[in-house]
């Protein structure tokens, strides 16, 4: 009993240190740290928007996995890392992005929130929070310039 508390003890300080030192870290320095963004990050390289996420901010970014960048149809991420698709890319990423720090206690049902793309994006929380229907699979990963939350798809912008 007292070895399996220990163990829970360490394995909880364990995670509160990785919560401490991402809030050190940048947005971009957090989703590096992650390990399960990796497609997030090579997009925000190939988009030209890693000094602006790693900038003063605050800034909330709802944050697809590599496994959401892997359901969509195949190819689509190869062809839009591609020079000459750059502005649809950029499209994509700053649609996952809202000025300010929005943290999960925040949100509200049916909340609109205009991202940096230009176009709103649709807050519901019936069954958990979502994002124009896309769930919330973590929220409120801090970062020293936002707050990141994790999603289960890519949002795309309406055309």
């Amino acid at each position: 009993m007292i070895r399996r508390t220990f163990i829970a003890l360490t394995a909880a300080a364990s995670m509160l240190s990785t919560a401490a030192y991402a809030a050190d870290m940048d947005i971009v320095d957090t989703a590096v740290g992650a390990g399960n963004f990796t497609t997030l990050v090579a997009a925000v390289q190939a988009a030209g928007l890693v000094d602006t996420l790693k900038g003063e901010g605050p800034f909330t970014v709802f944050a697809p996995t590599d496994e959401a960048f892997a359901a969509l149809p195949a190819g689509t991420v190869e062809d839009l890392l591609k020079p000459e698709n750059k502005d649809k890319l950029v499209s994509i990423l700053t649609y996952h992005v809202v000025a300010g720090k929005v943290m999960s206690g925040d949100l509200t049902e049916g909340m609109k929130a205009a991202t940096v793309q230009g176009d709103e994006i649709t807050i519901t929380l019936d069954g958990g929070a979502k994002v124009n229907g896309t769930t919330v699979t973590a929220a409120d990963i801090e970062a020293s310039n936002g707050v990141i939350h994790v999603i289960d798809a890519v949002l795309l912008p309406p055309m």
